[in-house]
Protein backbone atom coordinates (compact mmCIF):
# COMPACT_ATOMS: atom_id res chain seq x y z
CA UNK A 1 0.00 0.00 0.00
CA UNK A 2 1.41 3.60 -1.23
CA UNK A 3 2.34 6.17 1.80
CA UNK A 4 -0.43 8.39 0.84
CA UNK A 5 0.80 11.09 3.62
CA UNK A 6 3.39 12.17 0.83
CA UNK A 7 1.15 13.76 -1.48
CA UNK A 8 -0.76 16.01 1.13
CA UNK A 9 0.24 19.38 0.65
CA UNK A 10 0.43 21.97 -2.56
CA UNK A 11 1.49 20.53 -6.10
CA UNK A 12 1.62 22.92 -8.77
CA UNK A 13 0.93 21.85 -12.08
CA UNK A 14 4.11 22.44 -14.07
CA UNK A 15 4.72 24.51 -17.04
CA UNK A 16 5.78 23.81 -20.37
CA UNK A 17 8.95 25.75 -20.80
CA UNK A 18 9.84 26.10 -24.44
CA UNK A 19 12.80 27.74 -26.28
CA UNK A 20 12.75 31.23 -28.64
CA UNK A 21 11.80 28.80 -31.03
CA UNK A 22 9.35 27.36 -29.40
CA UNK A 23 11.16 23.82 -28.67
CA UNK A 24 11.09 22.27 -25.52
CA UNK A 25 13.84 23.79 -23.11
CA UNK A 26 15.61 21.61 -20.86
CA UNK A 27 17.05 24.09 -19.36
CA UNK A 28 14.15 26.16 -18.09
CA UNK A 29 12.36 23.17 -17.36
CA UNK A 30 15.27 22.47 -14.97
CA UNK A 31 15.34 25.81 -14.29
CA UNK A 32 11.11 26.14 -13.24
CA UNK A 33 11.63 22.89 -11.20
CA UNK A 34 14.17 24.24 -9.09
CA UNK A 35 12.31 27.65 -8.66
CA UNK A 36 8.94 25.70 -7.35
CA UNK A 37 11.06 23.49 -5.18
CA UNK A 38 13.53 26.07 -4.05
CA UNK A 39 9.19 28.07 -3.09
CA UNK A 40 8.57 24.69 -0.69
CA UNK A 41 5.61 22.63 -2.82
CA UNK A 42 5.15 19.02 -1.62
CA UNK A 43 5.60 18.28 -5.33
CA UNK A 44 4.93 19.26 -8.95
CA UNK A 45 2.55 17.58 -11.42
CA UNK A 46 4.39 17.27 -14.82
CA UNK A 47 2.30 16.62 -17.82
CA UNK A 48 -0.92 17.38 -17.84
CA UNK A 49 -3.31 20.94 -18.94
CA UNK A 50 -0.81 23.42 -17.49
CA UNK A 51 2.41 21.76 -18.96
CA UNK A 52 -0.03 21.83 -22.80
CA UNK A 53 0.52 18.07 -22.86
CA UNK A 54 -1.86 17.86 -26.21
CA UNK A 55 -0.36 20.08 -28.19
CA UNK A 56 3.17 18.00 -27.41
CA UNK A 57 4.32 14.61 -29.11
CA UNK A 58 5.14 12.08 -26.90
CA UNK A 59 9.36 12.37 -27.49
CA UNK A 60 8.62 16.30 -26.11
CA UNK A 61 6.42 14.98 -23.06
CA UNK A 62 9.53 12.15 -21.88
CA UNK A 63 12.32 14.76 -22.49
CA UNK A 64 9.97 17.12 -20.06
CA UNK A 65 10.05 14.54 -17.66
CA UNK A 66 13.43 13.34 -17.57
CA UNK A 67 14.74 16.76 -16.72
CA UNK A 68 12.24 17.55 -14.06
CA UNK A 69 13.55 14.31 -12.49
CA UNK A 70 16.53 14.77 -13.33
CA UNK A 71 16.32 18.06 -11.12
CA UNK A 72 14.70 17.05 -8.29
CA UNK A 73 16.14 14.04 -7.30
CA UNK A 74 13.51 13.03 -4.76
CA UNK A 75 13.32 16.17 -3.02
CA UNK A 76 9.35 16.43 -4.16
CA UNK A 77 6.85 13.89 -5.08
CA UNK A 78 6.60 14.15 -8.79
CA UNK A 79 3.34 12.66 -10.25
CA UNK A 80 3.24 12.49 -14.61
CA UNK A 81 0.54 12.56 -16.61
CA UNK A 82 0.73 10.13 -19.16
CA UNK A 83 -2.84 10.43 -21.08
CA UNK A 84 -2.79 10.38 -24.89
CA UNK A 85 -5.37 10.03 -26.84
CA UNK A 86 -4.77 6.61 -27.66
CA UNK A 87 -3.27 3.82 -25.45
CA UNK A 88 -0.29 3.10 -26.76
CA UNK A 89 1.31 6.14 -26.89
CA UNK A 90 -0.01 6.38 -23.00
CA UNK A 91 1.25 3.17 -22.13
CA UNK A 92 4.53 4.00 -23.01
CA UNK A 93 4.55 7.21 -21.41
CA UNK A 94 3.77 5.31 -18.26
CA UNK A 95 6.20 2.67 -17.99
CA UNK A 96 8.84 5.62 -19.63
CA UNK A 97 7.47 7.51 -16.26
CA UNK A 98 8.19 4.53 -14.28
CA UNK A 99 11.08 4.07 -15.09
CA UNK A 100 12.54 7.57 -14.12
CA UNK A 101 11.23 6.99 -10.61
CA UNK A 102 8.19 8.98 -10.35
CA UNK A 103 5.50 8.98 -7.37
CA UNK A 104 2.50 8.45 -9.59
CA UNK A 105 0.87 8.58 -12.67
CA UNK A 106 -1.85 10.10 -13.64
CA UNK A 107 -4.63 9.91 -16.51
CA UNK A 108 -7.96 11.77 -18.08
CA UNK A 109 -10.32 9.65 -19.81
CA UNK A 110 -10.35 9.40 -23.61
CA UNK A 111 -11.35 12.26 -25.53
CA UNK A 112 -13.60 12.84 -28.32
CA UNK A 113 -15.32 9.67 -28.27
CA UNK A 114 -17.34 9.18 -25.61
CA UNK A 115 -16.69 5.54 -24.36
CA UNK A 116 -18.62 3.47 -22.32
CA UNK A 117 -17.50 2.99 -18.62
CA UNK A 118 -15.74 0.02 -19.39
CA UNK A 119 -14.52 1.10 -22.27
CA UNK A 120 -12.61 4.15 -20.05
CA UNK A 121 -12.10 1.79 -17.14
CA UNK A 122 -10.27 -0.57 -19.64
CA UNK A 123 -8.27 2.22 -20.83
CA UNK A 124 -7.34 3.65 -17.26
CA UNK A 125 -6.42 0.20 -16.15
CA UNK A 126 -4.41 -0.90 -19.48
CA UNK A 127 -2.09 2.55 -18.68
CA UNK A 128 -1.81 1.32 -14.86
CA UNK A 129 -0.81 -2.00 -16.19
CA UNK A 130 2.09 -0.51 -18.23
CA UNK A 131 3.76 1.04 -14.96
CA UNK A 132 2.68 -2.05 -12.55
CA UNK A 133 4.99 -0.66 -9.53
CA UNK A 134 3.63 2.79 -9.79
CA UNK A 135 0.31 4.63 -7.51
CA UNK A 136 -2.34 5.82 -10.37
CA UNK A 137 -4.68 8.28 -10.05
CA UNK A 138 -7.66 9.48 -11.68
CA UNK A 139 -8.06 12.78 -13.44
CA UNK A 140 -11.60 14.30 -13.60
CA UNK A 141 -12.13 17.13 -15.60
CA UNK A 142 -15.23 16.89 -17.09
CA UNK A 143 -15.88 20.44 -18.66
CA UNK A 144 -12.96 19.31 -20.65
CA UNK A 145 -12.47 15.42 -21.13
CA UNK A 146 -16.32 15.37 -22.14
CA UNK A 147 -16.80 12.90 -19.70
CA UNK A 148 -17.35 12.72 -15.90
CA UNK A 149 -16.14 10.49 -13.25
CA UNK A 150 -18.97 8.76 -11.47
CA UNK A 151 -19.33 6.52 -8.63
CA UNK A 152 -20.11 3.23 -10.82
CA UNK A 153 -16.78 4.00 -12.60
CA UNK A 154 -14.79 4.71 -9.64
CA UNK A 155 -16.30 1.32 -7.77
CA UNK A 156 -15.14 -0.36 -11.15
CA UNK A 157 -11.07 1.74 -10.65
CA UNK A 158 -11.44 0.33 -7.12
CA UNK A 159 -10.56 -2.99 -8.08
CA UNK A 160 -6.90 -1.85 -9.42
CA UNK A 161 -4.99 -1.52 -6.29
CA UNK A 162 -2.76 1.05 -8.16
CA UNK A 163 -5.37 3.34 -7.80
CA UNK A 164 -4.78 6.18 -4.65
CA UNK A 165 -6.72 8.80 -5.93
CA UNK A 166 -8.81 11.65 -7.88
CA UNK A 167 -7.80 14.89 -9.14
CA UNK A 168 -11.01 16.20 -9.16
CA UNK A 169 -11.42 19.42 -11.49
CA UNK A 170 -15.19 19.21 -11.50
CA UNK A 171 -16.51 22.27 -10.08
CA UNK A 172 -19.05 20.58 -7.28
CA UNK A 173 -16.99 19.95 -4.16
CA UNK A 174 -19.49 17.83 -2.79
CA UNK A 175 -17.10 15.33 -5.47
CA UNK A 176 -14.40 15.32 -3.47
CA UNK A 177 -16.48 14.26 -0.42
CA UNK A 178 -18.21 11.77 -2.87
CA UNK A 179 -14.72 10.27 -4.00
CA UNK A 180 -13.30 10.70 -0.38
CA UNK A 181 -16.29 8.43 0.83
CA UNK A 182 -14.74 5.70 -1.31
CA UNK A 183 -11.51 5.52 0.55
CA UNK A 184 -9.48 7.13 -2.15
CA UNK A 185 -7.37 10.34 -1.41
CA UNK A 186 -8.51 13.44 -3.71
CA UNK A 187 -6.71 16.57 -4.96
CA UNK A 188 -8.62 19.82 -5.41
CA UNK A 189 -8.14 21.13 -8.93
CA UNK A 190 -9.94 24.37 -9.19
CA UNK A 191 -7.60 26.80 -7.46
CA UNK A 192 -10.60 29.05 -7.04
CA UNK A 193 -12.05 27.02 -4.97
CA UNK A 194 -8.98 25.52 -3.03
CA UNK A 195 -9.78 26.00 0.83
CA UNK A 196 -13.50 25.01 -0.03
CA UNK A 197 -12.06 21.58 -1.43
CA UNK A 198 -9.84 21.14 1.56
CA UNK A 199 -12.06 21.82 4.17
CA UNK A 200 -14.31 18.80 2.28
CA UNK A 201 -11.55 16.50 2.39
CA UNK A 202 -9.30 17.17 0.01
CA UNK A 203 -5.49 15.87 0.78
CA UNK A 204 -4.07 18.81 -1.11
CA UNK A 205 -4.11 20.55 -4.73
CA UNK A 206 -3.24 20.33 -8.10
CA UNK A 207 -3.35 23.53 -10.03
CA UNK A 208 -2.32 25.68 -13.25
CA UNK A 209 -1.90 28.95 -11.09
CA UNK A 210 0.03 27.49 -7.79
CA UNK A 211 3.18 27.94 -10.18
CA UNK A 212 2.87 31.85 -10.41
CA UNK A 213 1.81 32.40 -6.72
CA UNK A 214 2.64 29.41 -4.85
CA UNK A 215 3.44 31.17 -1.67
CA UNK A 216 -0.17 32.44 -1.25
CA UNK A 217 -1.46 28.27 -1.46
CA UNK A 218 1.26 27.39 1.10
CA UNK A 219 -0.30 30.41 3.45
CA UNK A 220 -3.73 29.74 2.59
CA UNK A 221 -3.82 26.15 2.89
CA UNK A 222 -1.19 26.73 6.14
CA UNK A 223 -3.74 29.54 7.78
CA UNK A 224 -6.66 26.65 7.01
CA UNK A 225 -4.78 24.06 9.00
CA UNK A 226 -4.27 26.68 12.03
CA UNK A 227 -7.92 27.32 12.51
CA UNK A 228 -7.49 30.67 11.25
CA UNK A 229 -10.79 30.44 8.74
CA UNK A 230 -11.64 33.71 7.86
CA UNK A 231 -7.57 34.73 7.05
CA UNK A 232 -7.31 31.54 4.87
CA UNK A 233 -11.25 32.68 3.25
CA UNK A 234 -9.37 36.32 2.58
CA UNK A 235 -6.27 35.22 0.91
CA UNK A 236 -8.39 32.75 -1.00
CA UNK A 237 -10.33 35.78 -2.19
CA UNK A 238 -7.34 37.13 -3.14
CA UNK A 239 -6.19 34.31 -5.03
CA UNK A 240 -9.34 34.21 -6.87
CA UNK A 241 -8.98 37.95 -7.69
CA UNK A 242 -5.63 37.57 -9.04
CA UNK A 243 -7.16 34.75 -11.45
CA UNK A 244 -9.89 36.81 -12.76
CA UNK A 245 -7.53 39.53 -13.85
CA UNK A 246 -5.49 37.22 -15.13
CA UNK A 247 -7.85 35.87 -17.71
CA UNK A 248 -8.52 39.15 -18.53
CA UNK A 249 -5.76 39.29 -21.25
CA UNK A 250 -5.68 38.48 -25.24
CA UNK A 251 -3.74 35.90 -24.74
CA UNK A 252 -4.01 32.26 -22.90
CA UNK A 253 -4.01 32.49 -18.98
CA UNK A 254 -0.69 30.56 -19.55
CA UNK A 255 0.88 33.30 -21.91
CA UNK A 256 -0.30 35.42 -18.98
CA UNK A 257 1.30 33.70 -16.05
CA UNK A 258 4.41 32.64 -18.13
CA UNK A 259 4.75 36.87 -18.90
CA UNK A 260 4.63 37.19 -14.99
CA UNK A 261 7.37 34.76 -14.52
CA UNK A 262 9.80 36.28 -17.18
CA UNK A 263 9.16 39.61 -15.14
CA UNK A 264 10.41 38.18 -12.02
CA UNK A 265 13.60 36.66 -14.19
CA UNK A 266 12.32 33.28 -14.54
CA UNK A 267 11.84 33.10 -18.30
CA UNK A 268 9.92 29.90 -19.74
CA UNK A 269 9.46 31.02 -22.68
CA UNK A 270 6.10 31.58 -24.79
CA UNK A 271 2.69 28.95 -25.01
CA UNK A 272 2.29 26.75 -28.16
CA UNK A 273 -0.20 27.64 -30.54
CA UNK A 274 -3.24 27.32 -31.27
CA UNK A 275 -2.68 29.14 -27.69
CA UNK A 276 -3.12 32.69 -27.99
CA UNK A 277 0.19 34.32 -27.34
CA UNK A 278 0.80 37.86 -25.50
CA UNK A 279 -0.36 40.94 -27.57
CA UNK A 280 1.47 43.94 -26.89
CA UNK A 281 -1.49 45.32 -24.86
CA UNK A 282 -1.47 42.27 -22.73
CA UNK A 283 2.10 43.91 -21.16
CA UNK A 284 -0.10 46.16 -18.49
CA UNK A 285 -2.23 43.14 -17.55
CA UNK A 286 1.05 40.99 -16.88
CA UNK A 287 2.29 43.99 -14.93
CA UNK A 288 -0.90 44.74 -13.04
CA UNK A 289 -1.61 41.04 -12.07
CA UNK A 290 2.45 40.44 -11.02
CA UNK A 291 1.65 43.70 -8.79
CA UNK A 292 -1.49 42.49 -7.66
CA UNK A 293 0.38 38.98 -6.54
CA UNK A 294 3.30 41.19 -5.17
CA UNK A 295 1.33 42.76 -2.93
CA UNK A 296 -1.02 40.20 -2.10
CA UNK A 297 2.70 38.32 -1.08
CA UNK A 298 3.50 40.67 1.34
CA UNK A 299 0.14 41.53 3.01
CA UNK A 300 -0.35 37.63 3.97
CA UNK A 301 2.79 35.90 3.99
Amino acid sequence: MSDCSKYCGVIPAFYACYDEAGAVSPERTRALARYLVGKGVQGLYVGGSSGECIYQSTEERKLILENVMAEIKGEAVVIAHVACNNTADSQALAAHAESLGVDAIASIPPIYFHLPEHGIAQYWNDISAAAPHTDFIIYNIPQLAGVALTPSLLREMKKNPQVIGVKNSSMPTQDIQMWRDEGLIVFNGPDEQFISGLTMGACGGIGGTYAVMPQLFLKARERLYAGCLEEARQIQNEICRIIYAMCGAHGNLYAVMKGILKKWGMDVGGVRKPLPGLIDSDLAVVDACAAQIEAAIVQYC
